[in-house]
């Protein structure tokens, strides 16, 4: 008599590797990890509605990209800007419900939890800071990528004779946290100067130059070799007046032949990025910056009838987009 037949071999599932872990900023990922996530029960009780969030109306539009808050407060002011069909007052606070017109332009207040986007360009010598030029010079803003919910904002300038990092955003809040004086974030340069710098000098850059708007002075400054009569050095300050590096060495009778921006708080120019290039953080690094920065990471506005700029011929950016060195 036949036994019973045997049952067949259950399969044994097939281990995974974990996934590398990655630091936070410099190479951050969102690929996804490929672990599987276990099912959580449904909460017992219904999620409660959704409460009309509100902001005040010039920081709106200051995220929208029409420009920074205080310009923002003037055309308030100059009653350009409605609500509802009804002049807007200064301070008014609007709600998703509110429609919000700035001339002939709609803005629409809207609540999502998309992280703003930030990107980072090497800007090359020659290029100037601004859409809009009287002698038509290029500008960084041709290079950089279309968008159509937003505005790209910069955070600081450089001299059209200046190069290296820019940092863009789609946030306000953001970019008024890392250029405003009060919160004193660090700029890092690389210098290069016909000559080197005695000690009194560097005493005296440390302690204090005095300018036409002020005192400024260096938190750092280190020389980093060179040859010949040229001389590399690397200074930090905390602060962006106009022009203030080349005008620090000026007033001790000092010419600088090459200037380079190589760090913005603690977002650092990646060495392999080429002039002219840039690239976009990922969801991980942005997190990082905006919880050093103090930002508020979960509230961003669209402005819904915002213009599709059209790029043109050999502007659009091909560089690969890798996380930021440090």
């Amino acid at each position: 008599m036949a036994g019973p037949s045997a049952e067949p071999a259950k399969r044994r599932p097939s281990s995974r590797h974990s996934p590398k872990s990655t630091p936070a900023l410099a190479r951050g990922s969102r690929r996804n990890s490929g672990a599987r996530l276990k099912r959580l029960p449904e909460p017992p009780t219904p999620a409660a509605p959704v409460v009309a969030r509100s902001q005040k109306l010039q920081k709106v539009l200051a995220q929208a990209g029409l420009g920074s808050r205080r310009a923002m407060e003037e055309i308030i002011k100059a009653g350009k800007v409605k609500v509802n069909g009804a002049p807007a007052t200064l301070g008014a606070r609007v709600t998703t419900d509110d429609l919000i017109q700035v001339g002939r332009r709609q803005i629409k207040f809207k609540v999502t939890t998309r992280l703003p986007r930030v990107i980072l360009y090497h800007k090359p010598d020659g290029e100037i800071v601004t859409r809009d030029d009287p002698k038509g010079r290029p500008s960084v803003f041709e290079k950089l990528p279309v968008i159509r919910s937003a505005k790209w904002l910069a955070v600081g300038r450089l001299d059209f004779n200046t190069g290296g990092l820019l940092i863009f955003t789609t946030s306000g809040e953001l970019a008024n946290r890392l250029m405003h004086p009060r919160f004193e974030v660090e700029r890092e340069y690389a210098v290069r100067l016909f000559g080197a710098l005695t000690p009194a000098q560097i005493a005296e850059f440390k302690k204090g130059v005095r300018l036409s708007d002020g005192d400024a002075r260096f938190d750092m400054l280190e020389e980093q070799g060179g040859e010949g009569r040229n001389r590399w050095y690397r200074v930090v300050l905390k602060e962006g007046r106009n022009r203030v590096v080349r005008r620090m060495f000026e007033a001790l009778g000092l010419q600088v032949s090459r200037l380079m921006r190589v760090r913005f708080g603690i977002v650092s120019l990646p060495p392999r990025l080429k002039r002219g290039s840039w690239i976009e953080l990922k969801e991980s690094e942005i997190s990082q910056l905006l919880e050093w920065a103090g930002s508020t990471p979960a509230v961003q506005q669209d402005d819904l009838s915002a213009p599709v700029a059209r790029p043109s011929a050999g502007t659009q950016n091909r560089h690969p987009r890798k996380s930021p060195a440090r």
